[in-house]
């Protein structure tokens, strides 16, 4: 896993193994962090376009598909899409015009590890 994709919910490499929300409590840091993913998910049009991408076959979407499924404007959308990045839930790739959109599997992972009941840890 690269240093970027361990930014995104506020890890170092050291960070990540750490222990869900059941196992802990949370520093004020780390609530931070965590907080700023869930806002970045706490929006509709967001969870619907972290799915649209999530569930694409081939594991990429292009942004040009994702506009038409949405009563936003495109501007709107690609707002959306930046929150997502800057979230780390996503990552785009320019490819001449288009933007192609992929979902960090690194990033939901490290979420359902947080979300993770103390009993399943055990059983990790």
């Amino acid at each position: 896993m690269s240093k970027q994709e361990l930014v995104v919910l506020g890890q170092d490499a050291d960070d990540f193994c750490r222990p869900g929300l059941s196992a802990a409590p949370l520093g004020e840091d780390r609530a931070g962090e965590l907080a700023r993913v869930f806002k970045a998910l706490g929006d509709p049009v967001r969870l619907r376009l972290l799915s649209l991408i999530a569930s694409r076959q081939g594991g990429e979407v292009c942004v040009c598909e994702l506009t038409p499924a949405f009563e936003v404007s495109q501007p709107t959308i690609s707002h959306h899409l930046k929150l997502l990045r800057q979230a780390g839930l996503i990552d785009g790739e320019r490819r001449g015009t288009w933007v192609y959109y992929r979902v960090l599997p690194e990033a939901l992972e490290g979420l359902a590890a947080v979300l993770r009941p103390r009993a399943a840890e055990a059983e990790a």
